[in-house]
């Protein structure tokens, strides 16, 4: 997409769909947040390594494939990104600091409180079993380096599955902040408000091609930005306000790059975020929605994705060391083992809602400075 191809009216159209409902949104995020906590029952066991031989094809679908849901929660934190930082395709970004810091205090406390049930549950654990899934009891710098979102970076275990991704969806973040911010001083100068999308894009293109295809980047966010910037610009192209042409070359930008990454260098995952994209701004453009007043129950499990995603491996720690301890191994009794852990991680998540994010995101925006309609993250995490 070329920087002249794009009039420079283009990204000031009014949002004619400014009441567009985000069910379908929180449906994507329900069923992507359940396959991850089902990938984790069955990679870490030991429950799932007793229920394999009655059913090896879901235990093996859900170990090497349910992981791929990750890329659902980074193309919708994209779209979501972009929603507030550059709902129009023009910057907003004023003060880049200070919206890392929001976004970083939004993230992290909660993370901390679920870390140390981590550990909590990781001691308890070993008590009953002795599994590779339980983590040694962590150290000072360790603690520190998770909670400043740079154990992967570092070198550090995680203490939690998933967490590298809190740290990942920190540095998306940040970096299409900055991203947002360095165009918008540009734009403003030189009457380019078209810089923005066209960096957003050479970025996918940069990561896609380059990035995405090198395992030694995945704990920097250039690794993941192919599928979190294909977000952004699912957003700025489900506008119904843009010119159609403008649409066409936000499109083209979503398909082209990925198509010819694809081409040279297939990834399961990229296809899924390039068909996770093209849902969006489908879905938005022509009004296939979920009314969240009908579809209350998907409404209520979005809201708590990201409260699921932070206790459900210490809960499924805690049973699947109750089943080594106290139930037969017998494959029966430890599938229903997999569906307690499966649900009580639900009723962890719900808890842990309202009784630590809800308070702790309160708080948080306080310290912030901000005035918050108190909702849970953006994105919800998940493991590799």
């Amino acid at each position: 997409m070329s920087a002249s191809s794009l009039p420079s009216a283009s990204f000031k159209a009014p949002d004619r769909s400014s009441n567009f409902q985000f069910g379908f949104i929180d449906l994507l995020k329900v069923i992507a947040a359940q396959l991850i906590v089902l990938h984790h029952l069955a990679f870490y066991g030991p429950m799932s390594d007793h229920v394999r031989p009655i059913a090896p094809t879901l235990i093996g679908w859900l170990d090497d494939y349910a992981r791929i849901a990750v890329q659902v929660f980074l193309v919708v934190g994209g779209f979501l990104a972009a929603k507030s930082l550059s709902p129009q395709g023009t910057s907003t970004v004023s003060d880049p600091l200070r919206v890392m810091w929001r976004r970083y205090m939004k993230l992290v406390p909660p993370f901390l409180v679920a870390t140390v049930l981590a550990v909590g549950a990781s001691a308890w654990a070993g008590l009953w079993m002795t599994h590779y899934s339980i983590s040694a009891m962590p150290t000072a710098m360790q603690l520190a380096a998770h909670a400043l979102l740079l154990h992967s970076i570092l070198g550090y275990e995680s203490i939690s599955a998933g967490a590298w991704y809190v740290a990942i969806d920190f540095q998306l973040y940040a970096l299409l902040t900055m991203l947002l911010w360095l165009s918008g001083g540009v734009a403003k100068r030189h009457a380019m408000p078209w810089l923005a999308p066209v960096l957003v894009v050479i970025g996918v293109s940069v990561s896609l091609l380059y990035f995405n295809r090198d395992a030694s980047w995945d704990a920097w966010a250039p690794y993941f930005f192919g599928s979190y910037g294909l977000g952004a610009i699912a957003w700025w192209a489900r506008d119904l306000g843009r010119r159609p042409a403008v649409v066409a070359l936000l499109m083209a930008a979503i398909l082209l790059p990925t198509l010819y990454a694809l081409a040279i260098d297939f990834r399961s995952r990229i296809a899924v975020a390039l068909m996770v994209a093209c849902v969006l701004v489908l879905v938005s453009r022509r009004g296939i929605l979920l009314s969240r007043q009908r579809f209350a129950w998907v409404r209520a499990f979005g809201r708590i994705s990201y409260s699921i995603f932070l206790v459900h491996f210490p809960v499924c720690l805690i049973v699947n060391a109750a089943f080594v301890k106290f139930v037969p191994a017998r494959p029966l009794l430890q599938a229903g083992g997999m569906v307690l852990a499966w649900a009580a991680s639900l009723a962890a998540g719900a808890i842990f809602y309202r009784w630590v994010e809800i308070p702790l995101s309160r708080l948080s925006a306080r310290a912030s400075g901000q005035s918050l309609a108190l909702q849970a993250p953006a994105t919800a995490q998940f493991s590799r």
